[in-house]
């Protein structure tokens, strides 16, 4: 391979589809031809095509309020019966929709038949409770069956989720249930992580309960799946275990009708205040996008494909990839529930051997963590079901795309790296295996129905190779309604920027090189993309800041080339504290700190303990220079700091 990786730099290196693949992929040319012909007709003939329409949309965008959109406005649709119902009314209920696998080892087959009985049953659980449409319900569950049950139940009612990481802190979820005014808590006792225990209802009980400020008011009932049988205290009244109500509720169900235009979930992503924001997509839109880009980007083959997305059900690639795309498309797909390295290393690499995995879609940071392990791990598997490879959550480095290509994909399998946001909904950008010669590092060409440019400050397009800021141009199906609750702070965060264009701003920088492809450069704000989760920096600073020790904190994201970025900490502590403890004792306590009061993706690598922090004479922290310090480079300019010593002694402090 290391001839490979000399050319690398090379960007106009391409590997064209083969003329076998190109023969029999799902996706060809004329989509593109077709949605530059006509974008909206486009949109309408794949929503008419992939989903069913209880009633049949006669408008397909309502773009007159900009920037709040909607799609199919006037048509009804049900997302459960698109994912469940109307397969087994095909003909399919005996096709296996999850194949799950717990991480202990526990296996589970599931038909799209008994998924479909077991969420009418959670439908009618819900109704019991109380939940109706336009109701919000928070889940809380580890990778598990229930957990995808959960959510087509809730779309099924016409009620809102709102999916919380199961990694995320009490704090962190107690704030998400009160933000979206949930009615009712889905959790578990716990669920298992690298061979222990990962408590869930312990935190749900401490995100419910008084601490000062009043109990929780609108959570009137927690749902508790059984799944690793660790002792949980339980409120008598409000807590209901799943499997005393679930298989005594009625398998019949029908599914009602809502508008395309009803919420379907809440998400929270972080922003550049501490403040997490709560995303709001809706029904109809979402869900064409999703299965659109499902079918064609992965080359779908529902009859003979097994897919496998690694995600969480917590993150949007979760919802649009792991729940509502595959199963809209009736594929068959791979559900696991621990980690990649236990109990052994090769774990995933036995997974896609065990259930013949064709479709695999993971995140950069994965593979380079295998490519430190070495190839000897996966080649002790037989991954050669493996067809199609994708890459999500952060841009990929081109040895890393080799390596994937290589030592996964038997050097044949196309790999379709793919861009695009929780706000965003589903995939935006990526090559069309069959259509596309890909190309290491780049995520290259906006799909077919999809407007993507680059532009300057001025909103200007750019085509030299410094790049700049990337825009969406035109709505898109599946783009977010809103924020919850703040219809103001959803104009500002994406639109404001643009609005004489009307463009929507990612907050990605990105670039396009002399063939035209796009390459993303990362984020341009105060947000950390962190093994594909976004972190905010200013969430983090407010939870260092709480600590009693804590005088003053800064945040950046320094590049680590396992995790994509990293957290590093610079942190201005409390005299008193100075005299009683070490250094070094307290930037760990720090780092323990932010792991319970966020959860454990957001603890620092680093923890820097420092005298000052470089500001401006107006009292901005200058975080790029801070960027430098953590990445070890030369420090930049530092004319427009009030005091100029400050990053040398930084510096001194540091190293």
């Amino acid at each position: 391979m290391s001839s490979q990786i000399d050319h690398l730099l090379d960007e106009s290196r391409h590997f064209p589809p083969s003329a076998e693949f190109a023969a029999q992929a799902v996706a060809q040319p004329a989509l593109y031809e077709h949605a530059a012909a006509d974008r909206e007709g486009f949109w309408a003939d794949q929503s008419r095509e992939l989903l069913h329409w209880h009633t049949p949309f006669t408008q397909v965008l309502d773009w007159s309020t900009p920037p709040f959109a909607k799609w199919f406005d006037d048509g009804e649709i049900n997302v459960a019966y698109n994912c469940l119902d109307r397969h087994v009314e095909a003909g399919n209920g005996d096709r296996v929709a999850l194949f799950f696998e717990g991480e202990p080892g526990d296996q589970r087959r599931i038909t799209y038949a008994e998924l479909t009985d077991e969420v009418k049953r959670v439908a009618n659980v819900l109704t019991e409770m109380g939940v109706g449409q336009g109701d919000r319900v928070a889940i809380y569950l580890p990778m598990i069956p229930e957990a995808v049950a959960s959510m087509l139940a809730v779309a099924r009612i016409g009620a809102i989720h709102s999916v919380v990481f199961g990694g995320f802190s009490a704090d962190s979820l107690r704030s998400r249930i009160d933000d979206a005014g949930a009615k009712v808590v889905i959790t578990a006792d716990g669920g298992f992580r690298k061979g222990r225990v990962s408590p869930l209802k312990p935190a749900v009980d401490q995100a419910l309960a008084d601490r000062g400020d009043g109990e929780q008011k609108t959570v009137e009932h927690v749902l508790v799946v059984r799944r690793t049988e660790n002792e949980v205290e339980w409120a008598e009244g409000r807590d209901v275990w799943w499997h005393d109500v679930v298989p005594a509720a009625s398998a019949e169900h029908t599914a009602e009708a809502f508008p395309a235009e009803n919420p379907l979930f809440i998400l929270y992503t972080s922003g550049t205040t501490g403040k997490p924001k709560g995303i709001l997509h809706t029904s109809g839109g979402y869900l064409t996008q999703a299965a659109y880009t499902h079918k064609n980007v992965f080359d779908l083959k529902p009859e003979t494909d097994v897919f496998w997305c690694t995600a969480d059900i917590g993150w949007i690639t979760g919802h649009s990839y792991v729940t509502y795309g595959p199963l809209a498309n009736g594929a068959t797909q791979v559900l696991f529930e621990g980690t990649p390295d236990s109990p052994h290393p090769g774990r995933w690499w036995e997974l896609i051997e065990r259930y013949g995995v064709t479709i695999f879609y993971t995140a950069p940071t994965a593979i380079r963590s295998f490519m430190k392990i070495g190839r000897s791990v996966p080649q002790q598997f037989d991954l050669s079901s493996l067809r199609l490879l994708g890459s999500v959550g952060e841009p990929i480095n081109p040895e890393a795309w080799m390596w994937y290509r290589e030592v996964i994909g038997g050097d044949k399998t196309p790999i379709v790296d793919t861009w695009w946001q929780t706000e965003t909904g589903a995939i935006m950008v990526s090559p069309l295996p069959g259509v596309t010669s890909t190309k290491p590092g780049s995520a290259q060409v906006a799909l077919p129905g999809i407007s993507i440019d680059v532009v300057d400050e001025s909103g200007t397009p750019i085509r030299d190779e410094s790049g700049g800021l990337l825009v969406v141009t035109e709505p898109w199906p599946s783009m977010l309604r809103g924020i919850w609750g703040d219809p103001e702070r959803f104009k500002e965060t994406y639109w404001e920027k643009f609005e004489a264009q009307g463009y929507y701003f990612a907050g990605d920088g990105a670039r396009h090189d002399e063939d035209g492809d796009l390459w993303l450069l990362g984020r341009v704000d105060d947000v950390m993309n962190v093994s594909g989760h976004r972190l905010s920096t200013a969430e983090i600073e407010s939870s260092l800041v709480a600590h009693e020790a804590t005088a003053e904190a800064a945040v950046v994201g320094a590049s680590d080339e396992t995790t994509g970025q990293a957290v590093v900490a610079f942190v201005i502590l409390k005299e008193s504290y100075l005299a009683e403890h070490t250094p070094e004792g307290l930037a760990q306590q720090l780092r323990l700190w932010v792991g319970e009061q966020i959860g454990p993706i957001a603890r620092p690598r680093d923890v820097y303990i420092v005298g000052e922090l470089p500001k401006t004479r107006s009292g901005k922290i200058m975080r790029r220079l801070l960027r430098d310090v953590a990445e070890g480079r030369e420090v930049g300019d530092t004319t427009t700091l009030a005091d100029t010593a400050v990053m040398s002694i930084i510096s001194a402090q540091v190293k």
